[in-house]
């Protein structure tokens, strides 16, 4: 971290007095996530090489990073700005010193899986990062540099440029008519008499990145191509046009309840300059690679999120005292703890297992290999169980730290705040229902996905791994049998329990590391697959609710 970016944060804000809002502000995040640690052993190689820079970015993400994000979100947001003094339209936003310093020193991040890396490298730092709105800058700057770099290889100064934090990218796929049906978008694609795209009709009314972006991807539909879906083109708009105009116009900004670092705007898009990414037949590709890309950030940052809230509840119940003891020995402290500690390991490994699975695909094209459907299978997964895990998670923190859990001064309630974008954030859990459906039924992934988790439970030999493969398998049943409103009417359910069985099977594969993760295992079936209390023997076991300290 430079010195500008130490003076910013420093003199900013709450500043001096964060210790007192906080008590996970000053903590090493990496150092105090044992189970991260595990995680990364298992699904990530090159991670002992990479440990002390992990350590370095957990110290600074529970300071600097921690103070910034609280700063923005309670004083300083972004601002829309229209027009400059000579009455221009600008349409930008103008961003606290703190944040105008601190996304450049975060922008690294973004280069792993670009510099011979991969994306548990880039993943493994966006989870301790977690602060939502300024990690949904990076992922949608990202994903711009994604798309360049797979199909439009010829704009890689661009890219360059987005990786090093000198460009911000965007996203802006949905519009008001249909949000998350692209198949509705009405923004048209026309060539002009000099032979360059021009974008019509657009009104992308969920613009993350609106006011921020130097370089935005969209969606639009080309001149005689079909309707739905299948005939959106990908293009990239510029901020400014080839003559240094405004090349599209910012309405307005979102009154969000959370990811307030990330400004999110509605953007008119009419005459604007554009530049059409790859084969136009394949956009709607280039658009759900995109998605899949930040659904795994989605489900990362879910347990991002979630970490934070379970660190400062991990303070809070050896500091408070009620009914003449300190609250971690009242057992009904210690079964919140104890879910909300096995959700937080089996969404983090289901978050994980996803990485994985993206990261040995992520550079194949259309026509997709079976591989590649496998790890968008995954994809909505994770996405879908990691956000329901955060929800949870979050709420129980709240409740921990009674009233004080519910005031806005204090750190905790924001992390319930900004829990609650992630079910709905890349697509709800309805849509990740139906797109597992798609998957399953047009693309076989749940074949080579069962005979996986089947091995895997299988050499387990215990009651709650034969439970969690028995309901598997219940869950695919009927799939290619069923009509289409009880099919659909039972698929989120399906959805649910397949990540249940999967993070059960991933928890059992991380006890070959620490014999923790067993114990985990067996509690996950019996409260989340079967439905039960959380057996009264974990009370007794500080394994399940304590967490061990650093060495």
């Amino acid at each position: 971290m430079g010195p500008s970016l130490a003076y910013a944060v420093k003199y900013a804000g709450p500043g001096r007095v964060m210790q007192h809002l906080s008590y996970a502000f000053g903590q090493n995040h990496f150092l105090l996530d044992a189970d991260l640690e595990v995680v990364l052993r298992h699904f990530w190689p090159a991670y002992p090489d990479h440990q002390a820079e992990l350590r370095s970015f957990g110290e600074w993400s529970g300071r600097e990073i921690y103070q910034a994000g609280y700063h923005i979100d309670q004083e300083s947001p972004p601002v829309l700005i229209h027009h400059d003094l000579d009455g221009q339209r600008i349409d930008r936003v103008r961003l606290s010193p703190v944040e105008k310093v601190i996304l450049p020193n975060l922008a690294p991040i973004l280069e792993p899986p670009y510099r011979g890396g991969c994306w548990q490298h880039h993943f493994a730092l966006g989870y301790l990062l977690a602060d939502p709105g300024l990690y949904c800058i990076l992922t949608i700057t990202g994903q711009t540099a994604y798309v360049l770099h797979k199909y439009a290889p010829e704009l890689v100064a661009i890219k360059e440029k987005l990786l090093s934090g000198q460009y911000w990218g965007a996203t802006w796929m949905t519009e008001n008519q249909g949000g998350n049906d692209l198949g509705a978008n009405r923004t048209r694609a026309v060539v002009d008499p000099r032979g360059n795209w021009r974008l019509y009709d657009g009104d992308k009314y969920f613009a993350s990145g609106a006011g921020l972006a130097d370089w935005a991807l969209t969606t639009a539909r080309p001149e005689g191509a079909p309707a739905g879906a299948k005939g959106l083109a990908l293009f990239l708009l510029p901020r400014l046009d080839a003559e240094g105009r405004l090349n599209f116009r910012v309405r307005r900004l979102k009154n969000k309840s959370a990811t307030r670092a990330v400004p999110s705007g509605e953007v008119e898009l009419e005459g604007s300059e554009a530049c059409l990414i790859g084969d136009p037949r394949e956009g709607i590709y280039y658009t759900m690679e995109v998605l899949t890309v930040s659904r795994i950030a989605n489900a990362i940052a879910s347990m991002g999120i979630a970490a934070k809230s379970l660190l400062e509840s991990r303070f809070r119940v050896r500091r408070r005292s009620a009914f003449g003891q300190t609250i971690i020995n009242h057992p009904l402290v210690r079964r919140d703890l104890a879910e909300m500690r096995v959700r937080q390991a089996g969404g983090l490994a289901l978050a994980f297992m996803a990485v994985s699975q993206f990261d040995s695909v992520w550079q194949s094209r259309p026509p997709y290999p079976p591989a590649y459907h496998q790890a968008r299978l995954w994809s909505h997964l994770a996405k879908n169980r990691t956000a329901e895990h955060a929800g949870r998670i979050t709420a129980l923190a709240m409740e921990l730290f009674g009233g004080l859990g519910f005031l806005e001064e204090y750190a905790v309630a924001r992390w319930h705040r900004e829990a609650l974008i992630t079910p709905i954030w890349e697509g709800t859990s309805n849509i990740q229902a139906l797109e597992l459906l798609e998957v399953i039924r047009k693309k076989k992934a749940h074949e080579p996905f069962l005979e996986w988790l089947g091995s895997t439970l299988d050499e387990v030999h215990t009651p709650e791994a034969q439970m969690a493969w028995a309901r598997a398998r219940e869950a695919v049943m009927g799939i290619g049998t069923e009509d289409e409103a009880t099919l659909q009417w039972s698929a989120k359910n399906r959805l649910r329990v397949l990540a249940d069985a999967a993070s059960v099977a991933l928890l059992y594969g991380l006890a070959a590391q620490e014999a923790r993760f067993a114990k985990l295992a067996a509690l996950y079936t019996h409260h989340l697959i079967a439905g039960e209390e959380l057996p009264a023997w974990a009370c007794f076991d500080s394994e399940i609710w304590d967490f061990p300290e650093p060495d």
